[in-house]
């Protein structure tokens, strides 16, 4: 008679009971090399509290959108001594949170207090797909707003006379462009900072994880300080333009009648406005841009080839 299981130990479908999986992903695990084989007991094959920690390692690294072949590569370490712990750490450390700002939470009437007192059923709705607004399990009258900022940026842009319909497709146009930037950003410093950390095999140790985690906190705020920063400048700039273009050079009485506005360079207007002042820039540009068309205009006319008459000639 074979002896029993020991404690501790699982056959194949108690194992996927314990795991909340299935034989059919077990075995599938088995097959990639990402489960070891179980241990041979008469015609059983027992599984350990080793499989079941390794496929609570694969779920967890599948909820945070690892693939398979990744996580092949994360346990391989792990089985070779060089430390699933830190790597895992410094996941955590960039799937933490990017902003101090807390989440809320907001009924639904005080969300329709908040925009004009009059429900919307298909702004709620929209506000939920873009995520600004995330509903509550067992509650359809609370909502959870994971950036009450950006919440309250719509609420004062709503109130200023912006449709909602326009501020949701604002923030579909906005965010494109900041996940771009966030692209760049993270390509730019991989490059520079973290290859050292992800390509080399001998710096994928628990103590080189836990110095590249350090440096993940340290560059954390740099991509928002530069955003915001660059945002600043840009916002000075247009706006100045922009108003600009609407109320003219300040001296409406002088402006021609059939004057158009042509847009330049930030920089060149900042080079102008050092050099002769902001009231005078409009007049500077214009004065020097009739400059070189005259000068143009001369240099024609000197050209060789080009007739010429003589002033005691003129008819």
């Amino acid at each position: 008679m074979p002896d029993p299981p020991a404690r501790n130990t699982y056959r194949i479908e108690d194992l996927a009971h314990r795991t909340r999986t299935t034989v059919r992903t077990i075995r599938a695990y088995q097959d990639r090399g990402l489960l070891p084989r179980p241990e041979r007991q008469g015609r059983a094959n027992l599984y350990s509290q080793a499989h079941v920690t390794r496929l609570q390692q694969i779920a967890h690294l599948l909820d945070r959108g690892y693939t398979l072949a990744s996580i092949k590569e994360l346990l391989d370490a792990w089985d070779t001594g060089r430390g699933l712990g830190g790597v895992l750490g410094l996941v955590t450390e960039v799937e933490g949170p990017w902003t101090d700002e807390q989440p809320d939470r907001l009924t639904r009437a005080e969300l329709n207090a908040r925009f004009g007192g009059v429900p919307d059923e298909d702004a709620v709705a929209e506000a939920i797909e873009l995520g600004v607004l995330e509903r509550v399990d067992g509650d359809p009258d609370t909502f959870l707003v994971p950036s009450p900022q950006e919440l309250s940026v719509a609420a004062e842009l709503h109130a200023a006379g912006v449709p909602l319909t326009a501020i949701s497709s604002h923030l579909r146009e906005l965010r494109g462009q900041v996940e771009h930037i966030a692209a760049r950003f993270l390509e730019f410093t991989t490059e520079y900072v973290f290859a050292h950390y992800l390509d080399a095999p001998e710096h994928r140790t628990d103590a080189h994880a836990a110095e590249a985690a350090s440096l993940v906190r340290r560059l954390r705020p740099l991509a928002q300080h530069a955003v915001d920063a660059e945002l600043a400048r840009a916002m000075r700039v247009f706006a100045t333009r922009h108003l600009r273009a609407h109320l003219g050079s300040g001296k409406p009485t002088q402006a021609r009648p059939d004057a158009r506005v042509v847009p330049l360079p930030a920089e060149t207007i900042d080079a102008v406005e050092r050099l002769v002042g902001r009231e005078h820039a409009a007049e500077f540009i214009a004065l020097a841009a009739e400059r070189e068309l005259r000068a143009r205009r001369l240099d024609h006319l000197a050209a060789p080839g080009v007739t010429t008459v003589r002033v005691d000639e003129a008819p």
